[in-house]
């Protein structure tokens, strides 16, 4: 067999899978289906090996139709067919949510030049030095942005909860703060 790092795996199969999220987004931009991690490490920054996506009823998953939109991977994914939550196995809930530093360069420059008027790149030479301290980020998925093809990487912070909420996602799968609760995903 030929290994595959797993990174690069990652890079590849969330491609596909953001791709399948995005149709079935409403007209705020999310959609009913939350993703898991559960082999996260935040210490170690791993998103582990597994992935699980979670879905009010069983016809969404199946209208995803993920087994087939990662054919071209299936020599290094096992995919296994929708199932029900174990029930006994959930002792808690989290949020898997995207991750931004607040002390990125670029936004703080965006967000200069609107409040002081000036030009972007005023705002830029301002903040030239500055550093982006990222040894606390968690781990991330390298990707590139559907609507602008930049590659960046999708930072993903996992928060343990005791109680369920139930709710929309982004397009990514992740809990979202436009949303009060976010909604959980069962981890198992």
């Amino acid at each position: 067999g030929v290994d595959i790092d797993i990174n690069f795996l990652w890079q590849k199969a969330f491609k596909f899978l953001h791709l399948a999220l995005v149709g079935l987004k409403n007209s705020e931009d999310l959609i009913p289906v939350g993703i898991s991690f559960p082999e996260y490490e935040e210490k170690d920054k791993k998103l582990g090996t597994k992935i699980r996506l979670f879905a009010p009823n069983q016809e969404i998953l199946a209208e995803l139709d993920i087994s087939n939109k990662l054919k071209s991977l299936s020599d290094y994914l096992h995919i296994t067919s929708i199932r029900n939550v174990p029930t006994g196995l959930v002792k808690q809930h989290a949020l898997f949510s995207r991750w931004r530093s607040i002390a990125n360069p670029e936004r703080l420059a965006r967000r200069r030049a609107k409040r002081h008027g000036v030009s972007l790149e005023q705002a830029m030479e301002h903040f030239k030095d500055y550093k982006t301290d990222i040894s606390s980020a968690p781990p991330y998925i390298a990707t590139k942005s559907l609507s602008n093809n930049n590659d960046f990487r999708l930072y993903i912070s996992m928060k343990k909860v005791s109680e369920p909420s139930t709710g929309l996602f982004s397009c990514y799968g992740l809990s979202t703060s436009e949303r009060t609760p976010p909604a959980t995903v069962p981890l198992f």
